[in-house]
């Protein structure tokens, strides 16, 4: 029993998440073999840890808050969050872990959890159709109109996707729920620069802030991947805007003045399109650099799906200029400003830059049936999940419908 409070958003990707994929892949593997000790020990674990995550969820309307102390089961909301709400990236984030929590155990429980938020976002208006990122865990209501693809919102979006295509392309309300959002998106949020760069804004309340995150530059990425299973008149679109998104944060790398040498840059935390600016950080609490994968995420999504070779390009700059720049003694540190001809180390490696960062470039560089992506499917933490070939998802399949847009 513990009795320190975590996150439940990093309990649920960072541990079940891991936990979650060893236990099915060991399940798929031995299924019709002898007990298997590692599969069991697996499979126990992942399960005792979704249990204790169950009690977050004991909230009016079902939408689990952030923070819960594993030992006594009490939730909370973050501090910071407005108005006790919970946040669209984190409730948002639990779909394919407890998908196959349910598959695993073969208790309903994890994914009536999880089909309960949908429920709540299919009821409640969404302006312009697009998600804020607070919502009330009582009321079931917005509590302020600030949209991003990148912190706060972005992992909802992927999860959207990578739902339809983990349930084997059969869970029609998640596609829905993503075109849906898709559209809103390119209809709010996507822009063009003058210089002829693609973007997302941030959205506050009908008002656009001209900022990408490198935090949304998975958004590249997450549009290619659902490409195929667009209308097909939109597939090539798609194709094109996940293009145009990667080039523009390979851009805010690019743009970077990283010591003398331009042939290895780093990019910034974020980057703006306003006042003469385009994919540069204006701001000095926006230069820094720690190890984030997003950028060199999309880049693998998109060398699979187009075999390119400017990704694997791009991606060996991004090796070098992590080799260069913040190879340490003990490891690897991020980087206080990329604007500057002198590193200055911030002394972390951060916990994803092994688990996403290198992966996502070890993927790039590996041939294409290494973890493919019609078999596998990424949580955001990048932890493989198995694509579920015959699944509990099929029988509610009905039961869920997206009310029309």
């Amino acid at each position: 029993q513990l009795s320190s409070f975590a996150s439940a958003l990093d309990l649920g990707l960072m541990a079940a998440g891991p936990l979650t994929g060893r236990a099915s892949l060991f399940h798929q593997a031995l299924s019709e073999g002898p007990n298997s000790r590692g599969r069991q020990m697996f499979k126990r674990k992942v399960l005792e840890l979704g249990e204790k995550l169950l009690p977050a969820f004991n909230t009016p309307t079902g939408i689990p808050r952030g923070v819960i102390n594993l030992g006594s089961g009490t939730s909370w909301s973050w501090g910071w969050a407005s108005a006790g709400s919970s946040i669209l990236a984190e409730f948002g984030t639990l779909h394919l872990e407890f998908i196959h929590l349910t598959e695993l155990s073969g208790n309903p429980i994890y994914k009536d959890k999880v089909m309960n938020i949908r429920k709540v976002l299919n009821r409640i208006e969404k302006p312009q159709g697009l998600y804020p990122n607070f919502l009330s865990p009582v009321s079931g209501n917005w509590v302020q109109h600030h949209v991003s693809i990148g912190g706060l919102g972005d992992s909802f979006y992927e999860y959207l996707i990578k739902s339809y295509l983990m349930s084997d392309k059969t869970d029609q309300d998640a596609k829905k729920m993503y075109y849906n959002a898709l559209e809103a998106i390119e209809g709010n949020l996507v822009q063009k620069s003058p210089g002829g760069l693609t973007y997302m804004a941030e959205w506050r309340g009908g008002i656009l802030d001209h900022k990408m995150g490198h935090l949304a530059c998975f958004s590249g990425g997450m549009v290619g991947i659902g490409a195929d299973d667009g209308p097909p008149e939109k597939r090539q679109h798609f194709l094109d805007l996940a293009a145009e998104i990667t080039h523009t944060c390979h851009e805010s790398y690019d743009r970077s003045v990283l010591l003398v040498s331009r042939k290895a840059p780093l990019g910034p935390e974020a980057f703006r399109f306003d006042g003469g600016a385009e994919a540069t950080a204006t701001r000095l609490s926006d230069r820094y650099y720690i190890l984030r994968p997003e950028v060199v995420e999309s880049y693998m999504y998109m060398w699979r799906l187009t075999h390119d070779p400017k990704y694997r390009e791009w991606g060996w700059q991004a090796v070098e200029a992590l080799q260069q720049h913040c190879r340490v003694e003990s490891g690897f540190s991020g980087i206080r400003d990329v604007y500057t001809t002198t590193v200055g180390h911030d002394n972390m490696q951060q916990s994803f830059f092994l688990s996403e960062t290198l992966k996502y470039l070890y993927l790039l560089f590996s041939d294409d049936d290494l973890l493919s992506l019609d078999d596998w499917v990424f949580n955001t933490e990048a932890h493989p999940l198995p694509v579920v070939r015959s699944s509990c998802l099929r029988d509610d399949a009905a039961q869920h419908k997206t009310p029309a847009a």
